[in-house]
């Protein structure tokens, strides 16, 4: 992705649900962010992301912040970290940025963050970055993602043709947890209720295990090949529905964006080790994925 440094300013946060929260942000710094995928409106790509930069509280940073310096210079203890998220919405006419947030309770560092940030707080980030964007003449659209990539599915919804056929499929952890969703009139929108937050359900109701992959499977396959966007914790994503859709459904590799977008009990940095080993592994046995 992109590496330039953005900095804008909070404007305002709203609640969307117990476990989602929207941070716009905006600002002079608007003006320096260019969309990954075209610049008018409906041109950018729906899953576009940036890299959010954390400061170690009480640690000041020397200006102009450089975070190339910042990493040579200062130990590993005092280092800004980084956490990835969606765009969700960039409104050229008002200027603002909105990025929505999964919170749960003070678990991590983004979402605690999102819950209680003021307006008028300065936000750095690098980006954006991209790689997928619903095609018009698709036959049809396979999208499924948990709460990570809810945000990118939204989007990618209210991207599509009017006339689009697209079956969809969000994890939550209840109905508590479905927002308002604006997609064509034959979008069938399946909502899979988790039964509680990520972090607070066990080993049988996540991974392999994870309500997302079976409603994903016992769905009903469309004719043509369609164009699959599927994102979000890896084990359940990379080792149950890429393999459904990619050797299975035979869904050709530039049809089909699935990755994961965390994994369980990994923090973003661990989680980015391992799936840099796993990529290794599988262009070493030559997996083909």
């Amino acid at each position: 992705m992109a590496k330039q440094l953005n900095t804008m300013t909070v404007l305002r946060t709203e609640r969307l649900s117990p476990h989602f929260v929207r941070v716009h942000l905006g600002g002079d710094g608007f003006d320096d962010f260019t969309p990954a995928g075209g610049t008018g409106v409906g041109d950018h790509d729906t899953d576009m992301y940036v890299k959010l930069v954390f400061g170690v509280p009480g640690v000041v940073y020397p200006e102009p912040f450089d975070l190339q310096h910042i990493r040579e210079t200062l130990p590993a203890d005092q280092q800004p970290v980084l956490r990835t998220y969606t765009v969700r919405r960039v409104d050229a006419e008002r200027k603002e940025l909105a990025i929505d947030f999964v919170v749960h309770g003070t678990e991590g560092i983004a979402g605690p963050w999102a819950a209680t940030v003021e307006p008028g707080t300065e936000v750095r980030f690098l980006g954006p970055g991209s790689g997928y964007r619903p095609r018009a003449d698709a036959p049809w659209h396979l999208l499924a993602a948990d709460e990570s990539g809810l945000p990118a599915v939204a989007a990618a919804l209210e991207a599509l043709p009017v006339d689009s056929v697209a079956k969809v499929f969000i994890e939550v952890a209840g109905p508590d947890d479905e927002i308002e969703l604006v997609a064509p009139p034959a979008a069938e929108i399946v909502w899979v209720h988790r039964g509680g937050g990520s972090d607070e359900v066990g080993e049988d109701r996540a991974g392999d295990n994870a309500p997302l992959v079976g409603a994903v499977r016992s769905a009903e396959w469309l004719d043509g090949e369609p164009q699959v966007f599927i994102h979000g914790e890896a084990q359940a994503v990379m080792h149950n529905l890429r393999r459904y859709v990619r050797k299975e459904r035979g869904v050709s590799a530039g049809n089909a964006s699935i990755s994961g977008y965390w994994r369980r009990g990994r923090t973003e940095e661990g989680f980015r080790q391992w799936k840099s080993d796993l990529r290794q592994a599988e262009e070493k046995a030559g997996a083909g994925l």
